[in-house]
């Protein structure tokens, strides 16, 4: 223990020499997702001092950037800050004010097998991303978090470190943020990797921990997103049936590899938009800049082959609107060209992610104005537009990606399918998952029979909610001794597959914000956190972590 303290004496010193300027705090969360803001509030109600800094200009990530409709899982499960902010979204949707284009009655109780207004629990899981947006920057204007929004890590010599502990943090524009603890809440894991920490890309071969869903999964066709469902094959070529025509667009002519072996892909990426029917709110899909309707030729034999389920995930929200997500062998996933983000340069995601874009764009003006889609889709389809009262700097087009896995860490302890399946127990739960495991398309190939096909979008039923181990947040000893890292969590791919629903991220950022507040009042290792009062703390703030009731209610926001 005397190293460690003489260690938080040298960062004591520093900040000491330093004076206590505005980038000195106790803790440093980088990135404003809903995770990095839940975390950042806690760490605040716990009396230390906070900065949320990220390259994001809006707070929330996923949860205000289009994805609406909540995975949740087991509600029950939910608790702490995490509950507080479906309170809140309850609190807005019971006034008369918050429904402007559509009557409250209207609308009803919708939700996911559940009431979406719950009278009883005071809660709300379905909402629209301003309101969302908007709940998450009274968070942190109510308990005075400062956020420091377009501040991009400079991840090449940005991280500076004495020893095992990150002392500070500096950014492509020069500035620095020091502190005592540090907590990773972005969705791509870069403070993480940066900071020398562990990580792995993409699916882990079945060999690697025991699995039995991981790894390339062929012939594997769970849910409805492939090209089983159709009444005839279609084939992948330029001139159907002709290998020598050519491959299509959006088809991948490399060999899928074997079943249950590794490889770098991951889960494909897409935009959760929201979209609306009303006319006077409505900005109707136009022509993308750099549209090529061949990109859609697929789509098209889908269509000639019968399809008819376009619309089946046009989730309703209030005020009718939409949280859209994929749906179907040929839809809003943009598979297989995702495979460099996690790992890109700065320059290059955006190119992604302008790519993502104008496919997701390209795919709605197709369906709206191409003659080979069926009239009456066209015809439905056109009803739908952008919100002009959502995501109104981009022009109704949400402002964030959904990165649906990067970088997993590779830390204390590795979360996999024997935990989330209950083949193994689960040490020191500091939060509770409840989804599916569930994985989307990680490519489209080709199969032996020249037919194309989708592959990795998997989904394995719970045997009900799981504990998530306080070491998936926390990286191997020495590698960074004051780091917490609640989105990129140390799991497999498939694991991940349940983790990473937003509701989870929450509940993780409360638990990483109060390890980091034990650690610095204990003058500890992230690593060295004594469980026992880790857990005394989460229960007393009502997060739920097995079967019995939060120890006490947790305090209102």
């Amino acid at each position: 223990m005397a190293h460690l303290k003489l260690a938080w004496l040298g960062i004591g010193l520093v900040l000491g020499n330093a004076g206590l300027a505005a980038a000195d705090f106790d803790v440093v969360v980088y990135g404003g997702t809903s995770a990095g803001v839940i975390a950042a509030v806690q760490a605040k109600r716990m009396g230390k001092s906070v900065v949320v800094v990220g390259p994001d200009r809006h707070l929330g990530g996923l949860t205000s950037g289009g994805l609406g409709w909540t995975d949740t899982g087991n509600k029950a499960v939910i608790g702490g800050l995490a509950r507080e902010f479906y309170h809140r979204v309850w609190k807005h949707y019971d006034t008369a004010g918050a429904w402007r284009w559509q009557e409250k009655s209207s609308y009803g109780n919708r939700g996911q097998g559940t009431p979406a207004i719950d009278g009883g629990q005071r809660t709300m899981w379905i909402f629209e991303p301003g309101v969302a947006e908007g709940i998450f920057e009274d968070l942190v204007r109510e308990h005075g978090i400062p956020v420091h929004r377009d501040e991009w890590l400079d991840r090449a010599k940005g991280v500076r470190k004495t020893g095992a502990r990150i002392t500070s943090i500096t950014m492509l524009s020069g500035k620095s943020y020091g502190g005592r603890m540090f907590i990773d809440a972005t969705y791509e894991g870069d403070l993480m990797a940066a900071a020398g920490v562990q990580y792995h890309v993409g699916r882990e071969a079945n060999r690697t921990y025991g699995e039995e869903w991981n790894g390339v999964q062929t012939g594997v066709l769970h849910h409805r997103h492939h090209f089983g469902v159709l009444p005839e094959k279609i084939s992948p070529y330029v001139v159907p049936g002709d290998p020598q025509s050519g491959v299509l667009p959006r088809v991948s002519a490399a060999n899928p590899g074997n079943r249950g072996e590794g490889d770098h892909r991951v889960q494909a990426y897409c935009f959760r938009m929201c979209l609306t029917d009303h006319p006077e709110n409505r900005i109707p899909f136009a022509k993308p800049e750099g549209y090529d309707p061949q990109q859609y030729e697929l789509l098209a034999r889908i269509y000639a082959a019968g399809w008819k389920e376009t619309f089946h995930k046009f989730d309703p929200i209030p005020n009718r609107k939409t949280d859209t997500n994929n749906h179907g062998p040929f839809s809003t996933d943009n598979i297989g060209m995702n495979y460099e983000y996690p790992e890109a340069s700065y320059e290059r995601r955006r190119e992604i992610i302008r790519e993502h874009e104008t496919y997701q764009k390209g795919w709605l003006y197709f369906i709206t104005t191409d003659p080979r889609v069926p009239a009456a889709v066209r015809e439905r389809m056109s009803r739908w537009g952008l919100p002009k009262d959502e995501f109104r700097d981009t022009g109704g087009w949400p402002h964030q990606i959904y990165v649906r896995e990067a970088r997993r860490m590779i830390g204390l302890f590795v979360m996999t399918e024997q935990e989330l399946l209950k083949k193994r127990p689960t040490p020191d739960a500091v939060g509770m998952g409840s989804y599916t495991i569930d994985s989307h398309n990680v490519q489209r190939y080709i199969t032996p029979e020249g037919q194309v096909q989708n592959e990795g979008d998997i989904g394995v039923p719970l045997q009900g909610p799981y504990e998530i181990a306080y070491g998936s947040l926390v990286p191997k000893r020495g590698q960074a001794d004051n780091l917490l890292v609640p989105v990129c969590v140390s799991s497999s791919h498939i694991a991940f597959g349940s983790i990473r629903m937003e509701p989870v991220f929450m509940i993780l950022g409360q638990s990483a914000a109060t390890a980091a507040v034990l650690a610095i009042d204990g003058q500890l290792a992230v690593q060295d956190m004594p469980y026992a009062r880790l857990r005394q703390r989460l229960l007393e703030d009502g997060q739920v972590l097995g079967s019995e009731p939060p120890a006490s209610t947790p305090k209102k926001l």
